[in-house]
């Protein structure tokens, strides 16, 4: 195994251990994919250090027993979300509307002497 693995494989063990995050959230940080971070924690880390491992696998377990909790509220927070940039969207654009119809915004036709034309 290459020494930047190791490295690599220790650095995500600890960044676990100490903010307890998620798997998603570390390969982010890390600039990894899920799969490597999953792998480096679960197959690489026991052979390197297996003290931290087991501390790290820990810490998985219980995010594998809180995944249904954490999915359904990321998707409630996802829909409330779009919710809300759908009404967001829509007062804008009545706004916009609004102001569009608003008298103050449209303009008399002027004649070429700059005299407004009556309408009768």
């Amino acid at each position: 195994m290459h020494d930047y693995i190791k490295e690599r494989t220790i650095k995500i063990g600890r960044c676990i251990v100490e903010t307890r995050k998620t798997v998603r959230t570390i390969a982010k940080e890390f600039g990894v994919s899920k799969s490597t971070v999953h792998k480096d924690l679960t197959e690489r880390l026991p052979e390197i250090n297996p003290e931290l491992a087991q501390q790290v696998k820990l810490i998985l377990e219980y995010h594998k027993s809180v995944r249904h909790l954490r999915g359904g509220e990321a998707t409630k927070i996802k829909y409330k979300k779009q919710k809300e940039n759908s009404k967001k969207a829509l007062e804008s654009n009545s706004a916009s509307e609004q102001k569009k119809q608003h008298p103050a915004n449209v303009k008399e036709p002027v004649l070429d002497n700059n005299e407004p034309v009556v309408s009768s």
